[in-house]
């Protein structure tokens, strides 16, 4: 099993590329996630999202839906700018560990 810091960094830039396509919130980003081999709790995704936000990579809106408050996500301009940086970092990464040089 991963590491819960190296899970969680994976999780975190799973989050920002998919509130980046389009708004979010936790039941369905908890089965996205589950659709990539995560299995989070509630107790461990709402606390990474209030993080995000915290930070200002995500900004959150809330709206009622079947008579229930749900509160959406989107990346913001500072979470798209960290979201880019990690791709490259990522493909140096994939590249490196990969080719094995």
């Amino acid at each position: 099993m991963l590491d819960r810091e190296f899970f969680l960094g994976f999780i975190k830039i799973h989050i920002l590329y998919h509130a980046s396509k389009e708004p979010i919130f936790g039941v369905e980003i908890t089965e996205e996630l589950g659709r990539h081999g995560y299995n989070l709790s509630p107790g461990t995704l709402y606390p990474v999202l209030h993080r995000l936000e915290k930070a200002g990579y995500l900004e959150s809106t809330s709206e009622v839906v079947n008579g229930r408050m749900r509160k959406y996500y989107e990346t913001t301009g500072e979470g798209k700018h960290a979201l880019e940086e990690s791709k490259k970092r990522i493909k140096e990464l994939v590249t490196e560990v990969l080719e094995d040089k």
